[in-house]
This record gives structure tokens, C-alpha cells and sequence, in this order.
């Protein structure tokens, strides 16, 4: 089956020829901004497409998000093109998950403020008992968003010799080899006192907006770590700001934030937050960069071909996104 895909992005050009070299014959690839005078693409390659390049190809049956999730405007937008199957890629779940857990232990094992005084020479943290620092061996992590991602940050935590509970939409298993446990999520709340880490991997949908506000936070141990690198409007950020400062939870390491620069211009001036959580020595700050790595960088272009090879074998596409649910 001839299938013509288009990529929106500017890739390097050892990247895209990468990417040609892996692509079956059938695939015919254009890329760059410039849809030619007439397209005809059957696939769309873009995180962020606009109407234009939506209905500029009579022919476009299928948007390829090259990363794991969908932004909001872009699912906004879909709502409109029913007819346009929407996939996304996962092969960033490594790096994710990697730094989930590097939060979790620079959080709970007070890292940064420990790196701070001894910069200054003082050595006074290390003589307090207790110290800040948490031990995890022998503790309960609860891993929320049980998906790529999720399953991963549960082995990790596993290895910790962690107890490991996860909670997936669709619970199907009781346990697997990585959570001792998986549950719906309506067994959030009985799950959170059992929690001395919560480390949330959720897509941020209609349902999981605001999941995490001062009840749930209240139901969490005390003394607990929270880690998100799902996105920031899962937590309510003042709920969370106040459990910071009063001490109420352990630490947080935070990778995903509320405020975004909105151009290049403002990525040197642009708050993360309505609140000042970069005056907290409990927080370990992150700015969304859990795919931030050459490795990843590398494995996206096989990801990508191996979707795009599956069309052309005239196979049903893997990782297609349900707008409805949000991921």
C-alpha cells in the first residue's frame, strides 16, 4: 500500500535521513512547514497541526503525534476532524521514568539542600538527627497512570525494594511483575494512606483535572513524597504549595509545572507557578524535561518508521489515541 506521510518538524538532517533509511518502499515522506501547492499526504506527522494542514490534503486519514500524549489545543481541534485517526508514540518512556525515579530520590533523600549548604562550606545538615533524608527500602509507592511510562517508574521502585501499587482506569490484573497490586480508579482514596511515595504518570483529561487537591493530599501519610511527571493541573497547585510549606508532605520533585513560556522571549522570565514553590527547600524543580535526552532523541525516528511501516503493510497502526478518554 502507497502511503505519502508528511512531517511537520525540522528535524536534523541525520535524523530524517535515519528515518528514510528505515522506511519500507512504500512510504513516500515529505518534509518541513511548506505543504506544497497540492497536498495529498494520507499522514500527518505534528504535535501541534493547524486547521490548514488538517484539510489541505483531501487524502489525510491519520495524525501522528511524535511523542506520548496530546496537547490540549490539539485535542480541542480534533474534535473536529472525527474522520482523522489520531496515534502518538512511547518511545520516551525510558527517559521518563528515569527521571520520575531521580526525582523521587532527590526529593526524598533532600539533595538539594544538602548541596547547597555544603557549597558554602557548612556541613551542620549532616550532624542533624534526624536528618531530612527519607529511607524508601521497606516503603509503599503508588504509582498513578499504570501505562509505558507507569510500568516502567513501578520496576524501578520495585527494585527499591519498594512495595509497589499501582492504579490503571482499566484495571484488568490484580498484580503483574512489576506492582504488587493494581486497582481501578475508584480505589484511589482507600490507596492514598497506604502511600509514602505518589508518583503520578497520568495524561491530564477531563477526569484526571484537578485529581489531586487538598483531600487527597490530606489522605497521603505523613510525610510522604509526591512526584509528577504527568502534567501540573493533575494537583492542585495551592493545595499542594500549602502541604509543601507546612511540612504536611516530605518533598516533592516536580517536572511539570502550571505556566509556560508563550514565546521565546519569555522562557528567561516565565514563573512555573502562581505560587513561589522555588522558595522551598523541599521541592526539587524540573522544567518538563523528561524526554530530554540524546538517546531519546534517537529513538524516535525508529518508533516513527515502525508506525509508518505498519500502514504501508496495510496493518492497523499501534498506539491509537481515544479522544473521548484523553489518551
Amino acid at each position: 500500500m502507497k502511503i505519502h506521510a508528511h512531517l511537520i518538524y525540522s528535524y536534523t538532517s541525520e535524523l530524517i535521513t535515519q528515518l528514510r533509511d528505515l522506511l519500507h518502499p512504500n512510504v513516500q515522506l515529505t518534509v518541513g512547514k511548506d505543504l506544497g501547492t497540492n497536498p495529498n499526504y494520507h499522514i500527518l506527522i505534528t504535535g501541534n497541526p493547524t486547521r490548514e494542514q488538517l484539510n489541505a490534503s483531501p487524502r489525510l486519514h491519520t495524525l501522528i503525534i511524535p511523542w506520548t500524549g496530546i496537547p490540549q489545543e490539539t485535542a480541542k481541534l480534533m474534535l473536529e476532524f472525527p474522520r482523522i485517526a489520531i496515534h502518538n508514540m512511547h518511545h520516551n518512556a525510558a527517559s521518563n521514568a528515569e527521571l520520575a525515579v531521580t526525582l523521587l530520590l532527590a526529593a526524598a533523600k533532600a539533595i538539594l539542600p544538602y548541596d547547597q549548604t555544603l557549597r558554602q562550606n557548612d556541613w551542620s545538615m549532616r550532624y542533624e538527627r534526624p536528618g531530612p533524608a527519607l529511607g524508601l527500602a521497606g516503603q509503599t509507592a503508588l504509582v498513578l497512570g499504570y501505562g509505558h511510562i507507569g510500568k516502567r517508574v513501578a520496576r524501578f521502585c520495585r527494585a527499591l525494594d519498594m512495595t509497589v501499587l499501582a492504579v490503571k482506569r482499566h484495571a484488568t490484573d490484580a498484580s503483574d511483575e512489576w506492582a504488587h497490586e493494581i486497582h481501578p480508579s475508584a480505589a484511589l482514596h482507600a490507596l492514598l494512606p497506604r502511600a509514602n511515595a505518589l508518583i503520578i504518570c497520568l495524561p491530564l483529561t477531563p477526569e484526571t483535572e484537578g485529581l489531586i487537591g487538598t483531600a487527597e493530599l490530606e489522605l497521603l501519610p505523613q510525610a510522604a513524597v509526591l512526584v509528577n511527571i504527568g502534567r501540573g493541573l493533575i494537583v492542585d497547585q495551592a493545595a499542594l504549595y500549602a502541604a509543601l510549606r507546612n511540612g504536611r508532605l516530605h518533598s516533592a520533585g516536580l517536572d511539570v509545572w502550571y505556566n509556560y513560556p508563550e514565546d521565546k522571549a519569555a522562557r528567561s522570565s516565565t514563573p512555573p507557578a502562581d505560587f513561589p514553590f522555588h522558595e522551598l527547600e523541599n521541592v526539587v524543580m524540573s522544567p518538563h524535561r523528561g524526554s530530554d535526552t540524546a538517546a531519546t532523541e534517537a529513538a524516535r525516528m525508529p518508533h516513527l518508521a515502525r508506525l509508518l511501516n505498519t500502514a504501508a503493510r496495510g496493518e492497523p497502526m499501534p498506539n491509537r489515541l481515544d479522544l473521548t478518554a484523553g489518551y
